[in-house]
């Protein structure tokens, strides 16, 4: 009986499987870089806004701290959006007639807010309180990048569940002091800017971060016997290092840290921070 297939017919089919594969593979790379693209991700795009807001001119040039606009990020879930009327409050008298704000002038007259695009835009299902992590230690610009620096606001990290993921995994390299959450200019310790912290006895109702005092000068430089660590009067509300409290006197015992990963470890031992194991249930991200 003749031959059907011509003896080449066994190469074309492996060549065939071999080459169905690598598109397969390559379909599937490309994919996966798609999805953590910049296309996908919207990460370093500067959205089109009603009214251009700078928060380098705010934030550098006037010197606004980011709780006179954002005025639940350390109780809520939701940092907020301010209304109308904290931007009236400057701009009732200054840059009255200029036209980039002539959105919030007609937000103020028809008491209808400014509409906003969101920039740091979370899918539904994804649950982020900003309550938990700037009182756990987590700075604005550890997520948020160097916002004092952005004339206009962009998104600076993915925000996708590898990134979440990979600080949840050691949380330590990311955590720093409650009294520099909001500086957006902190550098992580080194040998040249050396950190000394000490712990105190927490008081009953207050979160544990609050139990902790750092400081960026040597405590004992001056042969002092004696620390004033800041506790929080009972009913005051704020981190510790931006809330004004009794002045104690108490022996602090410092402890000095020149690098990020040893500070960042015994503050997440002080501050109760979760490990990954204890984290056991989804619904602690996923609602």
């Amino acid at each position: 009986m003749a031959q059907i297939f011509e003896r080449s017919s066994n190469a074309l089919a492996r060549a065939s499987l071999v080459l169905t594969g690598l598109i397969v593979i390559a379909l599937g790379v490309t994919l996966n870089e798609l999805q953590r693209s910049p296309w996908v991700t919207r990460q370093g795009q500067r959205p089109d806004q009603p009214v251009p807001f700078s928060h380098k001119h705010h934030v550098t040039g006037l010197g606004l701290q980011c709780q006179y606009c954002h005025t639940t990020v350390e109780k809520s879930s939701y940092a907020g959006i301010p209304p109308t009327k904290t931007c009236i409050n400057c701009h009732a008298q200054i840059w009255t007639n200029a036209m980039l704000l002539e959105p919030v002038r007609h937000s103020w007259a028809t008491n209808q807010s400014v509409t906003w695009t969101k920039v740091h835009d979370l899918p539904d299902f994804v649950y982020f309180s900003h309550e938990i992590h700037v009182n756990k230690g987590l700075g604005c610009s550890s997520c948020h990048g160097r916002v004092d620096q952005m004339p206009l606001m962009y998104e600076q990290n993915t925000l996708q569940m590898e990134w979440c993921l990979d600080c949840h995994r050691n949380p330590a390299k990311n955590i720093r002091p409650t009294s520099q959450i909001y500086n957006m200019a902190w550098e992580k310790p080194s040998e040249e800017r050396p950190v000394w912290c000490a712990v105190s006895e927490g008081q009953m109702g207050t979160p544990t971060a609050q139990s902790v005092n750092c400081v960026t000068k040597d405590p004992t430089g001056a042969g002092a016997q004696m620390a004033s660590l800041q506790m929080p009067l009972a009913g005051t509300k704020g981190l510790a290092g931006d809330v004004q409290g009794a002045v104690v006197p108490v022996a602090a015992n410092y402890k000095k840290f020149t690098d990020q990963s040893e500070m960042g470890h015994f503050l997440v031992e002080q501050y109760k921070i979760r490990t990954p194991r204890e984290l056991t249930s989804c619904e602690v991200c996923h609602r």
